[in-house]
């Protein structure tokens, strides 16, 4: 499960494009982010995507990205020219194709190399889509296969495009727009060529009155659909609960646990799918493993990462596309690996999710809040600066981010040992399972409950 939702024009404080997106996967499959220079590529040569190769472009773009570590493409990401794009497992009624093809998270890669516009990038996707098709398994440890959806923005526009095998839908979209695991395309601005008449052949669609993509094709027996579109009717009554959005705001809304788990909530106590998701017991098994904000400007885009699980329990530190990506560590796997910037923060994330959270929280809520708040004055001041000094300024200033965040999280694990809790019995079997399979025995004072 994913969230992801943009706005722009009179929604924004700026005038300009606010763009936001957690990534929900498996407990253990780390994320991490890269920054990709440009790069030109001879005549004939080949790329090897996930699952199969394809002809590789004359030109990509510099790209950031947040990957999943055992995907050659990515969850979310943004690219030289300010196009940024994060995708969505869709179900329709036909199955999804589990023969080996492009990934979903693929397709968002080749679009950010390949597009220097949101409206070029829908061009990409959508022509290799048609080309190579999409299929092959999208899970970690679980075998999982889905089709796709993205929200696809720059500066100044956005789009919403959904996908069924290598059919399309298209849809420019307004001033807020959320998208969630569900289609939310009713009548498309633009269709692939035969989708109306597949739906139809299907017994999805009459043949009379405007094609409706979401009413025809979605599964309604798909046990993830009714989580889903709480979802995304809570993203975007949150989007419109403020009538000028700015970075803070989106930090915000992905942070958001939904109105009906108040501040002492406890993970192993929530109730719905949340939009920060974490996991449990039984089914609850995925959380928000990594997130992003951007904020494009004509002049000069931030984009604000966490790096790590959970944006709760996380910092979102500044990335500029022309400044360099702050030291990470290791580039981390499935196992535990204190070396690298994801797992460090897990020993954080997992304190607090086995201890007193409410009570960790209160704590640290606040610090985290004023840093983040000093880090987007700080990032404002030096985002438009011109020339070889504004990129010293822009990496100076990341780099002072970036420590302070790891400074910060280094007292607050600290602080959460102090907090230990006796969790539910079936939560703590659950997570001593998967920190197993991670290899780690986490040092904690934490009180698991015994079996």
């Amino acid at each position: 499960m994913c969230d992801t939702m943009a706005a722009h024009g009179a929604a924004t404080a700026t005038g300009f494009t606010l763009f936001a997106k957690n990534s929900d996967r498996e407990r253990n499959e780390a994320q991490f982010l890269e920054l990709l220079p440009a790069r030109d590529y001879g005549r004939g040569a080949t790329l090897r995507c996930t699952y199969i190769a394809i002809p590789q472009a004359a030109r990509t773009h510099a790209v950031l990205l947040s990957r999943p570590c055992w995907i050659w493409g990515a969850e979310m990401g943004a690219n030289e020219h300010g196009v940024v794009i994060g995708n969505e497992a869709v179900h329709p009624r036909a199955k999804p194709q589990r023969r080996p093809a492009l990934l979903g998270m693929d397709l968002l890669r080749l679009g950010l190399e390949r597009a220097a516009s949101a409206a070029e990038a829908v061009e990409v996707i959508t022509s290799l889509l048609e080309a190579h098709g999409q299929g092959g398994s999208a899970g970690h440890m679980l075998r999982r296969w889905y089709d796709n959806s993205f929200l696809i923005a720059d500066a100044r526009e956005t789009y919403v495009l959904e996908t069924l095998g290598r059919h399309w839908a298209v849809q420019r979209a307004g001033a807020r727009r959320a998208i969630s695991n569900t289609y939310t395309i009713g009548v498309a601005d633009r269709l692939s060529e035969g989708l109306p008449a597949f739906a139809r052949a299907q017994g999805w669609w009459n043949g009379t009155g405007d094609f409706d993509l979401a009413a025809s094709v979605t599964d309604s027996a798909n046990p993830g659909l009714s989580g889903a579109r709480a979802r995304c009717t809570r993203a975007t009554a949150l989007l419109e609960a403020t009538p000028k959005l700015d970075s803070g705001h989106m930090m915000g809304c992905l942070r958001d646990h939904g109105a009906e788990n108040g501040p002492d909530f406890h993970p192993q106590h929530i109730q719905g799918v949340t939009i920060c998701m974490h996991a449990g017991e039984g089914a609850r098994r995925g959380q928000s493993v990594g997130s992003l904000v951007s904020d494009l400007r004509p002049d000069g885009a931030i984009h604000w990462v966490t790096g790590t699980s959970a944006p709760c329990t996380s910092v979102f530190k500044p990335v500029f596309m022309d400044a360099g990506l702050p030291g990470q560590g290791a580039t981390p796997g499935d196992r535990h690996d204190p070396a690298t910037l994801w797992w460090r923060h897990e020993q954080l994330h997992r304190a607090l999710l086995l201890g007193d959270h409410a009570a960790a929280m209160a704590e640290i809520a606040p610090e985290r809040d004023a840093l983040e708040a000093d880090f987007r004055s700080r990032a404002e001041a030096v985002r438009a600066a011109p020339g070889a000094a504004g990129v010293q300024a822009r990496r100076a200033v990341a780099e002072h981010c970036w420590s302070e965040a790891a400074r910060a999280e280094s007292r607050w694990l600290a602080l959460a040992d102090r907090h230990p809790a006796t969790p539910r019995p079936a939560y703590a079997r659950a997570w001593r399972r998967f920190n197993a399979l991670a290899g780690w025995q986490p040092a904690s004072p934490v009180r698991l409950a015994a079996e």
